[in-house]
């Protein structure tokens, strides 16, 4: 056997065995990307929350900070968060259900909404603690439209 038979040979044994190494690379970091986003998610709406239960004082500059990080992160486009594969059916570290690849077109008027009650609350947030507090049931029930629909439970 030749050197170029066996460098041949190696290569493509490494290629088998690195393809699938490389898909559950990619679903890993989609899995973590999109977790990341539902942890700032969570972070800012965490925030105004606490403002609007009076759990800490209303500032409208952070109250506008965190609104906005809101509306931001609506607006990405996180379509390659969401392979196949990357559900609670097929790995363990998600609570993505499986049902959410089958009804893309109902996630995606989700997102909408969402994108729509992030606007809202971006310009309700700096506006005083009432603007904010009638923006954040709009806003939870655009976040828990998807959760409950598509969200395993702990």
């Amino acid at each position: 056997m030749t050197i170029m038979t066996r460098f041949a040979g190696l290569a493509l044994a490494g290629l088998m065995i690195a393809g699938p190494v490389a898909a559950q690379d990619a679903v890993a970091d989609a899995i973590k990307a999109r977790q990341s986003q539902m942890r700032l998610y969570a972070f800012n709406l965490g925030q105004l929350g606490a403002m609007a239960k009076g759990a800490i004082e209303y500032n409208a500059d952070q109250a506008s900070a965190a609104a906005g990080n809101l509306a931001l992160l609506s607006t990405l486009n996180a379509g390659a968060m969401w392979v196949p594969g990357s559900d609670s059916m097929s790995v363990s570290n998600t609570r993505a259900l499986p049902e959410l690849w089958d009804n893309m077109a109902d996630v995606g008027a989700k997102a909408q909404a969402l994108a729509a009650a992030t606007a809202a609350m971006n310009d309700a947030a700096g506006n005083g603690l009432e603007a904010l507090q009638a923006a954040m049931g709009p806003l939870g029930g655009a976040c828990g439209a998807c959760h409950k629909a598509y969200r395993a439970p702990e």
